[in-house]
């Protein structure tokens, strides 16, 4: 099988495994026990937080772990604004991932918050100046992806983050698939919250960090012991931090040349697709976007129906995220970009890993191509 959706799920590495394997056995205490196994997985606690806040190039206190990036989008979403004394608007932009939508939603019903949703153009890009303008006195948050799980387009984070901290406003940005493609630094990104998910980057599904700036008053989520300085409670998940943080410096180290490798062959692999399968259209940034991301729509088809397709020729992606997977509605995400329902359920994405290769992607274009030729009753462009 040739496995092009990564931006699902990645397989853990075998690096990560063994690192993390002594704190699955032996080392199995609990952080917060005063007995040598409590304090020697309390000392693998640290030294993850120290690896993850290199990366991130902060300080090891402001890191969290949490359960994964859902988690910890909703802990910098919900619980910066409610302990937030500046207002109840939060700006954000109708492409984000459910975590942060479905966050805001809770905002808004459960604590009468205020959320303005500001457009994206036909390629999913955010208007930074446009932001701007919708800044008020009392805006206390702005949430703004990174780089969108669907269709991979890469957004002006560090300009969002300047105008939003220029008005007295929090920056959290959702970066859970540009970890490992590209640079996490906070300080050069100028946002107050970050957050990422292990399972992207080779850890295991479950485990999950987010930077949140050091005086930045927080509201927990979870409440119980006080772990994580009182902002995530529970017992923390010592194996799981040892593995995003070895997961996480693999990716960081690797990925100045394996994401421009990698953009290359998205790259041909983009113009092949567009040359051969007959009606396919790019959705996305064409510049702008992530190394790994290649997503398309494919008129006349079914998205649902090329995927199932590919799969029984051996490839393997996806119609978009996989957290709206099995839903009727068409991509909320393609949607916002201005693409009508129709078009929008035709959407397929491929999410390329470090280790795809130029032959892989190869098949999957001949597989591709008589595919949607067969689906649309089209002739391929070969033909």
């Amino acid at each position: 099988m040739i496995y092009l959706d990564n931006a699902a799920t990645s397989p853990v590495r075998r690096a990560v495994l063994e690192r993390m394997w002594p704190y699955l056995t032996e080392e199995f205490g609990n952080p917060s026990s005063t007995h040598e196994y409590g304090r020697q997985a309390a000392l693998a606690l640290t030294h993850a937080r120290e690896r993850v806040a290199r990366v991130f190039g902060c300080r090891p206190a402001e890191v969290v772990f949490t359960s994964g990036g859902t988690e910890a989008d909703n802990l910098a979403i919900i619980g910066v604004a409610l302990a937030a004394p500046r207002g109840r608007h939060i700006v954000t932009t109708p492409i984000e991932h459910e975590a942060v939508i479905e966050s805001c939603g809770y905002l808004q019903r459960q604590h009468r918050f205020d959320v303005t949703l500001v457009d994206v153009d036909a390629d999913g890009l955010v208007d930074a100046d446009e932001l701007g303008r919708a800044l008020r006195p009392d805006t206390t948050l702005v949430s703004v992806m990174y780089a969108n799980n669907e269709v991979g387009t890469v957004q002006p984070i560090r300009r969002i983050a300047q105008l939003a901290r220029a008005s007295g406003a929090r920056m959290h940005t959702d970066a859970v698939q540009a970890a490992g493609w590209l640079p996490l630094d906070v300080g050069a990104l100028g946002v107050d919250a970050l957050a990422i998910s292990g399972h992207k980057l080779g850890a295991p599904k479950g485990i999950g960090a987010l930077y949140l700036r050091r005086g930045m008053p927080v509201e927990a989520t979870l409440h119980g012991g006080g772990q994580e300085r009182g902002r995530r409670s529970g017992t923390e998940n010592v194996a799981g931090a040892v593995g995003l943080a070895e997961a996480l410096e693999l990716a960081e180290a690797a990925r100045p040349r394996s994401a421009d490798r990698i953009a290359e062959l998205r790259d041909a692999f983009i113009d092949r697709v567009l040359a051969e399968v007959p009606g396919a259209r790019l959705t996305g940034h064409r510049r702008l976007r992530l190394p790994a991301n290649a997503s398309f729509c494919f008129p006349g088809t079914s998205g649902e129906a090329v995927l199932l397709d590919l799969e029984r020729r051996g490839i393997i992606c996806s119609s978009g995220s996989a957290c709206a997977a099995g839903r009727d509605e068409p991509s909320h995400v393609l949607v916002a970009m201005g693409m009508g329902a129709e078009l929008a359920q035709t959407a397929v994405r491929f999410t390329l890993s470090e280790t795809t290769t130029a032959d892989e992607l190869a098949t999957t274009v001949v597989a591709l191509t008589d595919s949607v030729a067969g689906l649309s009753g089209h002739p391929s462009a070969a033909s």
